[in-house]
């Protein structure tokens, strides 16, 4: 398989959705951002990488950091984990509170806010230094240790997070979350603003595609447990559009609203694609695409 050609060809092919879309705008810091980028990265798991344009360009991973986030709680807590966070696509949007009042405060999954919101804080009730934690996480799973938070970005997040708070207060009420609401909204918002590019991303997220054996920075999953995060991924990784990602590309993944989507082809690659232009879903309208036409030239999915 050709893949510096398909990378290449397919983004010839997209160059007409270029202009679609906008920047997350509700987050000033990545509403700066230069929109007119792209950049695809493919890691196979016998090691070969294949990348175009600003595969090697930053940015602010966002909701793509709750798998990480996710694969660290599962590997502390195991099954028990499902207790205090649900596993169903959620139908609503990604901040709703209507959903997870009616729900008694039990987010629908680890990956909308408030799921995200509830792992967090059981990370910090974990583990002694979580900041510290989850970047060397990160640097084990990508090989490369200068992944760092981008605070100022955090701090954007923070002052204009009033959804979030209103989430976390909500969650407090119900005893989802044990440790002061600042100290773990702030925790979220620097798991956010990670910044990482395609290559990294692609390399971190091999870890996911490769289920053979999984120990990265003290973490360990069996086998089965990563199946079952990359199910996750499939039916709760792309908001409330999972279902239209599931059909049209046919692999497990997860997006952010930073413009970036990682998708993994179980045993054969991991891939990361990144433009900022969102759709109405909060989902990169490059990225979802490109996607599309990579399962389509292979003929490959998980189908």
């Amino acid at each position: 398989m050709d893949y510096q050609k398909i990378l290449e060809d397919i983004y010839q092919e997209i160059l007409p959705f270029a202009n679609k879309g906008e920047q997350a705008s509700y987050i000033p810091a990545l509403a700066k951002v230069n929109p007119n980028q792209f950049g695809i990265a493919l890691t196979t798991t016998s090691g070969e990488t294949y990348s175009y344009l600003q595969a090697q360009t930053r940015f602010s991973i966002q909701s793509i950091s709750k798998v990480f986030a996710l694969a660290m709680a599962l590997s502390l807590d195991g099954e028990d984990l499902w207790k205090i966070v649900g596993k169903e696509p959620s139908g609503t949007a990604f901040n709703s509170l209507v959903q997870l009042e009616v729900e008694k405060g039990k987010p629908r999954n680890p990956f909308i806010n408030a799921g995200a919101i509830v792992i967090a804080d059981r990370l910090m009730t974990l583990l002694p230094d979580p900041d510290k934690e989850f970047l060397g996480f990160i640097h084990a799973l990508s090989g490369t240790e200068s992944i760092d938070y981008n605070l100022e970005v955090a701090e954007s997040e923070r002052e204009y997070g009033y959804l979030n708070a209103a989430i976390a207060n909500l969650l407090k009420y119900h005893g989802r979350i044990e440790n002061n609401i600042e100290d773990v909204l702030m925790f979220y918002y620097r798991m956010c603003s990670v910044e990482m590019n395609c290559i990294e991303l692609a390399q971190a997220f091999l870890a996911f595609t490769n289920h053979q054996h999984f120990d990265f920075g003290g973490y360990k999953l069996s086998s089965s447990k990563i199946k079952r995060l990359n199910a996750v991924m499939q039916t709760c990784g792309f908001y409330d559009e999972a279902g239209e990602f599931s059909y049209l590309v046919g692999l497990p993944g997860k997006s952010g609203v930073g413009g970036g989507i990682v998708a993994v082809h179980p045993l054969h690659y991991s891939v990361a694609v990144w433009s900022p232009r969102l759709n109405s879903k909060g989902n990169s309208v490059m990225g979802m695409k490109a996607l599309e036409l990579l399962t389509t030239y292979t003929e490959e999915s998980i189908f």
